[in-house]
């Protein structure tokens, strides 16, 4: 009984013995960049900073157009560092997309608040939202497994970076008070779903893990 017990065992510890290594030093594993190293963090946590310390008037309009234009800026940053440093066309094609299309609205938002006036009545509950989204963005930041490819760690946060400005701009269709905010915030929820769904698209086609 011993015996034909013996040779099953046998062959399946060959059989285990010879699958493919899971040693981290394996070329194929994923390499992981520490997060205060990568540039597009780097990037994110000064963005939050200028945020964080914003002097909020408590009118939804006129905070949302200061923030967002401080959460475009910092798209704009990232995307210029994947145009120095990115090698993929469809990349750096997206990032001059993304710079195009926010320098556009970073001038619709300084035209708003060079004429606008904060309004009474405050709305505190906008402002909670603020900060909720872009907590939300740092947190699903620092989950990423940052790998110290320009290419890939730009379209991963840049996906985190549209949502939070995603989420900005529902709160600002949801509070907001004047139609040229409310469009604005409309026009940035289509063109950051789509840009979303591209970048996306591409991650699933160059996945490292």
């Amino acid at each position: 009984m011993k015996k034909i017990l013996r040779f099953p065992l046998l062959a399946a510890f060959l059989a285990l013995a010879s699958l493919p290594s899971c040693n981290k030093d394996d070329s194929d594993s994923l390499k992981v960049q520490a997060h205060d190293d990568n540039v597009f963090m780097k990037q994110m946590h000064a963005m939050m900073d200028q945020m964080m310390a914003m002097q909020k008037t408590q009118d939804p309009d006129h905070d949302f157009a200061m923030m967002m234009k401080m959460h475009h800026q910092g798209a704009i940053t990232m995307s210029q560092e994947e145009l120095r440093s990115g090698k993929d066309t469809d990349m750096k094609q997206m990032a001059q997309t993304i710079i195009t299309k926010q320098q556009a609205e970073i001038q619709q938002l300084d035209a708003f608040l060079s004429s606008h006036t904060p309004q009474q009545p405050a709305v505190p509950e906008f402002n909670a939202k603020q900060m909720e989204s872009m907590q939300r963005m740092m947190q699903a930041n620092d989950l990423r497994p940052l790998t110290g490819d320009i290419d890939f760690d730009f379209a991963q946060l840049m996906v985190d970076h549209h949502r939070s400005a995603i989420e900005n701009s529902q709160a600002e269709l949801e509070y907001g008070r004047t139609a040229t905010m409310k469009t604005l915030a409309h026009n940035i929820i289509d063109d950051q779903e789509m840009e979303i769904k591209d970048l996306q698209a591409w991650l699933l086609a160059h996945k490292k893990y």
